[in-house]
């Protein structure tokens, strides 16, 4: 990913530059007490056009970019905001607390919830710390540990999906990566409790999936979610990592694809420029969404509501039958 100026995106540059310019004219009109309304109309005007000009009509490898913006907001930054009297959970019981996964229990309008999601971390420390996003087996042992207890309380359950995938080092493998991964598919599917799930950035593979198989799931506009990176598709495919936006084009992991595919319940649009730009704004967009939805699962029965959620997955997908060529 290309970053320009102070962590902006190289196609945000000129934007970023424009409205810094209108900063440095109001803060001066305002310190000297001088009249400066037409420029500073002009400018917001220009401003306005072009914002709507790079982020209207965006390619599917500037959503993945905007997906990974180091200024996105995490699922920390969403608690912050959504979560009254969070108290975080850690640990699996079993080997260790795996940073890349925060849970924890608190109030969401009202309701008594359980919250978990990835963390990918600010700066390097904290990136370090929780492994760039990318849980380890007891990450989603700890996920599920949760999701256990918030079944036997009925408490429904948010997830936060925002990882480029689980992290495929030895040790991880050697500790059961793939069966803590299938073992979370299996078990979510039949927790008696509403799931919902919300892309906040980047769902990768099975890594992400561990956290999604909800009753409903959300993307956020500029969200990607897919079965491999555009890095790692190019590379198998072509052997060529620099091919990444001609795989992103292929691969169709932006939540407009997704929604058309009916991989995804719905898209929750983002402030002008993505969540980046306005985290307060988005956040209340994510909470609106996420409320209405915790409103119609609670409706349901338990035994429906985990009849409803398996047979979402079993229609996923679909197997066309060609024909045989002559030669063949």
């Amino acid at each position: 990913m290309s970053q320009g100026m102070g962590g902006w995106l190289d196609f945000e540059r000129p934007l970023v530059e424009l409205e810094q310019k209108i900063e440095e004219l109001r803060d001066f009109a305002n310190g000297e007490r001088l009249e400066f309304r037409e420029e500073l109309h002009r400018l917001e005007s220009k401003a306005e056009k072009l914002r709507h000009e790079i982020f209207t009509g965006l390619t599917r490898w500037q959503r993945v970019q905007l997906a990974r913006h180091p200024k996105r907001p995490h699922t920390l930054d969403y608690l912050e905001v959504l979560a009254e009297g969070f108290l975080e959970l850690r640990g699996d019981r079993s080997f260790a607390d795996d940073r890349a996964i925060v849970g924890g229990i608190g109030v969401f309008r009202g309701r008594k919830v359980l919250f978990v999601g990835h963390q990918k971390g600010r700066d390097i420390k904290e990136k370090l710390e929780r492994n760039f996003g990318m849980p380890h087996p007891e990450g989603y042992r700890k996920a599920l540990r949760l999701m256990k207890l918030a079944g036997r309380f009925g408490r429904p359950i948010l997830t936060f999906i925002d990882t480029q995938g689980a992290y495929p080092g030895i040790g991880a493998e050697e500790r059961g990566q793939a069966e803590a991964i299938a073992r979370n598919l299996l078990e979510m599917a039949r927790l008696p409790v509403p799931i919902v799930g919300m892309v906040i950035g980047e769902g990768g593979s099975g890594g992400a999936l561990a956290l999604g198989i909800c009753d409903r799931v959300y993307m956020m506009e500029n969200a990607v979610y897919s079965v491999i990176s555009p890095e790692g598709c190019a590379a198998i495919l072509w052997g060529d990592r620099s091919r990444a936006p001609e795989a992103a084009d292929a691969l169709r992991l932006t939540a407009e694809d997704l929604r058309e595919l009916g991989i995804v319940d719905g898209l929750v649009p983002e402030p002008a420029g993505g969540a980046h730009r306005d985290p307060a704004a988005a956040a209340a967009e994510v909470a609106d969404v996420l409320e209405q939805a915790v409103e119609e699962l609670e409706r349901m029965p338990a035994d429906e509501l985990v009849r409803a959620r398996v047979e979402k997955y079993r229609k996923m997908g679909r197997l066309e039958e060609g024909r045989r060529s002559a030669e063949s």
